[in-house]
């Protein structure tokens, strides 16, 4: 069992990774002006650190750092949906690229969502 759910620990990492590197090849697709520019600012780092905060939660301090470091990377989660909007509407003819990063952010969003959850149950118990 802890193996197991270790392995699941690994593939979402890996998955949150994957989903940031996604993100850095739209933003160098993408034409190089001042809207753009800073919106790439903005959604790099956003998107780096729902993995980079998930990852933290391994070496959480206990419980509450725990529940802490998802809902930080939940909350980074919304914030890069926020950015592709606000790409997608400076740059309408790449909305058909994006829609797959769309779903995969709220997918990744809704997981952070369950595990929170998972973890506050236990917590009662």
């Amino acid at each position: 069992m802890k193996a197991q759910k270790e392995n699941s620990y690994r593939e979402f990492e890996q998955r949150t990774t994957d989903f940031a590197k996604r993100i850095i090849r739209l933003c160098k697709e993408l034409p190089k002006d001042r809207i753009n520019n800073r919106l790439v600012d903005q959604i790099i780092r956003s998107s780096g650190s729902v993995g980079a905060n998930y990852r933290e939660t391994n070496e959480a301090l206990g419980k509450k750092d725990f529940s802490f470091r998802l809902r930080i990377a939940r909350k980074e989660s919304k914030e890069t949906q926020h950015w592709l909007e606000l790409i997608e509407e400076a740059n309408p003819k790449m909305s058909a690229r994006m829609r797959n990063l769309f779903q995969e952010i709220i997918e990744i969003r809704n997981i952070l969502s369950a595990i929170i959850v998972k973890a506050n149950n236990q917590k009662e118990v």
